[in-house]
């Protein structure tokens, strides 16, 4: 299947923003009118009510249904769009001078209606509608359901078609071409914030929410050339019958809208971030680019070329714009930087996780795995100590689409960060929270066939995965107890929709774990062969974990459930050499040099006198300890730091928010403010999880899943 992410999305709206410049040039119009206006008034249509779409989308796909956080997201995007607005507003003044905009009489309402409606300067009125049209889909999504708020959307969208390309239709009733008079005294069109935004708006709602039935590329193509086709048709018919007052709206321009944002979608890519920053810069500068290149061609006496030769001047204007966004982008990026680095520089002990690394990971995997075998990423222990929320939305947007946790609230984190796909509850979930599995669109695991009727008789529909246990003695119905096993699936309120078990022995490679393995194997399919011939659909299978993806990848089931793996570590070093795979460590640790000292040999260091110094020796204390996740033993047991590139043992006991270290032998002075890698890579030198949990005595899931929650968590991402 298709990896279907939003990277086609962001390209896309880079060049719908150079349609929208081909709309206020006409590229053809020395060459061809009726090209021209094919361009102009057909085809570049699309422009607009795509970016729309692409804003519906965006800003209501990352709503959780919780009230009092999607409220405060939408103020948030209204704060950040009208500052947009705000900026627009500024930039144009000295334009809006100096073409007599003040010098017409108008009254105040009339200078409330630019603003509110139709834009200060021609181009800016996408930024109030775009405010409007949000603000209007919000109101109808929190009492209707997609389908009604369509609906309602498109009542709005017909009516401001009759003031659109269909105004002739309107003239030909007495009282709708008096209401459309008297509309056009507070509206210039109708192409606003009410008639024309919450349409495009909502279809973007309504396809982040989902629900739409699978379709092919070659199928989705084809509707939206064939709805390409019939506007052109209809933008032909009515220019011909002389209706349009405006030709900013289409009948079929809807379909043809979205079934190019499907088409987008079902493309796929990483997403481009920068690309989409760039279309919005491109779009709001476009103006001025027109304006620098009338005056290039008036200096130069350029303007037959520059200006009169339509091609040549939307050539012009259009790698001006791109020039202005680019320069635009990159001060906006750098204050962005430096922003982050003011506001976030860590100070004392944290991480920085590697979210192109997950990408990285995720596509390994991917690899080893069967075609159609799809990931299901475990993200309990808030993603194993990396922060969920981050990393679940990195990996949607890599293509996964499902995801595991150990217990609800781990879930509902998820999903109030605005997390979507399927969320498997992996454990028990007490019957007074029940409720919440069907409020935040969770699956629920059967532990076992008494768990199932506990949760048939909590009275409401509950998605659900069947737990079997297979050998593992943990959680789920014994494989054997095939009647109990069955009645589960026969509860009539537990939607079935995957069933699985787990492998005990997946990571031991000596013969009678990889016999047991086997065997587990057997069972979990002759459960899966007795169920359909009972006539039950077991829904999704699953079975492999990390080590069940590195030891057993022939195995083809239709999802499998990395953990560990996933941010690039193995339970110990041997594993990971042996495993063949290029997983990269996603996670770094990393602490401050807080003070540096001498101490004279025959001197202790740190509680109980633990340490006694053989040599004059300079001691680093380091602002992090076992109240971060450190395990207190490691000095007794070989542990070290790297500073400056250079490895630096631990002596001394680790305190619960300090450590010390022994940096004589480091050959560059250290210092106070000094950076430490206590996990990582310093220069030439690395520390691997996988070598601490080996001083520790453990694995290096315990390792990075015990990270204390006071460490700062700093996010790296290049190619987003």
């Amino acid at each position: 299947m298709a990896k279907p992410a939003f990277g086609a999305v962001d390209r896309f709206k880079w060049f719908a923003a150079l349609l929208v410049i081909a709309i206020h040039t006409g590229p053809l119009d020395s060459y061809s009118p009726k090209a021209d206006f094919l361009i102009i008034g057909v085809l570049a249509r699309l422009a607009v009510p795509f970016f729309f779409a692409a804003s519906g989308y965006f800003f209501f796909g990352k709503l959780t249904g919780e009230w009092e956080r999607d409220r405060t997201a939408l103020r948030k995007f209204l704060v950040r769009i009208g500052l947009l607005y705000g900026a627009g507003i500024a930039a144009y003044l000295p334009l809006n001078v100096y073409s007599g905009y003040f010098e017409e009489p108008r009254s105040a309402w009339g200078y409330a209606s630019d603003l509110l409606f139709n834009g200060t300067f021609y181009h800016l009125w996408y930024l109030p509608a775009l405010m409007l049209g949000t603000c209007i889909v919000y109101a109808l999504r929190l009492r209707l359901t997609d389908r009604m708020m369509l609906a309602a959307a498109s009542v709005l969208y017909a009516f401001a078609l009759l003031g659109d390309s269909y105004y002739g239709l309107a003239e030909q009733s007495s009282f709708l071409a008096g209401l459309y008079d008297h509309l056009f005294r507070v509206f210039d069109y109708t192409r606003n914030g009410i008639g024309f935004a919450p349409l495009y708006i909502g279809l973007g709602a309504a396809l982040a929410r989902g629900g739409v039935k699978e379709r092919s590329l070659s199928w989705l193509s084809t509707a939206f050339l064939a709805s390409l086709s019939l506007l052109v048709v209809e933008g032909i018919a009515l220019r011909d019958a002389g209706w349009p007052r405006h030709d900013s709206m289409y009948v079929v321009l809807v379909p043809a809208v979205y079934y190019l944002f499907r088409l987008l979608l079902a493309l796929g890519g990483a997403q481009r971030r920068q690309a989409r920053q760039a279309s919005t810069w491109i779009y709001l500068l476009h103006p001025l680019a027109i304006v620098g290149v009338r005056g290039i061609a008036k200096a130069t006496g350029l303007t037959s070329v520059l200006v009169r030769d339509s091609l040549v001047h939307y050539a012009a204007v259009a790698l001006l714009s791109i020039g202005l966004a680019a320069a635009v982008g990159r001060i906006v990026r750098i204050s962005e930087r430096w922003k982050r680095c003011g506001d976030n520089l860590p100070h004392r002990a944290w991480t920085e996780i590697d979210l192109d690394y997950f990408a990285h990971n995720a596509n390994v995997l991917r690899s080893r795995l069967p075609a159609g075998t799809e990931l299901m990423a475990v993200v309990k222990a808030d993603a194993y100590g990396h922060g969920s929320v981050r990393v679940a939305k990195r990996l949607y947007a890599e293509g996964v689409r499902s995801f595991a946790v150990a217990e609800i609230d781990e879930a509902i984190a998820l999903r109030k960060g605005g997390v979507r796909g399927d969320i498997l509850v992996l454990g028990y979930t007490p019957t007074h929270r029940l409720r919440e599995l069907s409020r935040y669109r969770l699956t629920q695991t059967v532990v076992n066939a008494e768990d199932a009727e506990r949760l048939q008789a909590a009275g409401k529909k509950l998605r659900v995965h069947v737990k079997i246990d297979t050998g593992m003695n943990r959680l789920g119905e014994p494989w054997e107890r095939i009647e109990r096993i069955l009645s589960i699936y026969r509860q009539s309120r537990l939607q079935v929709s995957g069933t699985f078990s787990h492998l005990a022995a997946a990571d031991g490679m000596k013969p009678g774990d990889i016999a047991f393995t086997r065997v587990q194997v057997v069972r979990f399919e002759e459960v899966v062969r007795q169920l359909r011939a009972a006539g039950i659909d077991p829904g999704k299978l699953h079975l492999q974990s990390s080590y069940g993806i590195v030891n057993y990848p022939e195995l083809r089931y239709d999802l499998a459930r990395p953990g560990i793996a996933l941010y690039g570590l193995l339970s110990n070093e041997r594993d990971k050499l042996r495993s063949g795979l290029d997983l990269r460590p996603v996670l770094s640790l990393k602490a401050t040099v807080t003070r540096v000292n001498d101490v004279r040999a025959g001197e202790f260091v740190g509680y109980g006198r633990s340490f006694a110094a053989l040599r004059d020796s300079r001691i680093a204390t380091l602002s992090i300890g076992y109240a971060d996740g450190i395990p207190r033993g490691l000095p007794e047991r070989g542990g070290c730091v790297l500073v400056r590139g250079r490895r630096a043992p631990m002596v001394g006991k680790i305190c619960m928010d300090q450590m010390t270290v022994d940096v004589t032998d480091i050959d560059d002075d250290v210092r106070q403010g000094d950076t430490v890698t206590l996990i990582g890579q310093d220069g030439e030198e690395r520390i691997t999880v996988e070598e601490v949990a080996g001083w520790a005595g453990t694995i290096s899931n315990e390792i990075v899943s015990s990270l204390g929650a006071r460490l700062d968590r700093q996010y790296l991402e290049r190619t987003s």
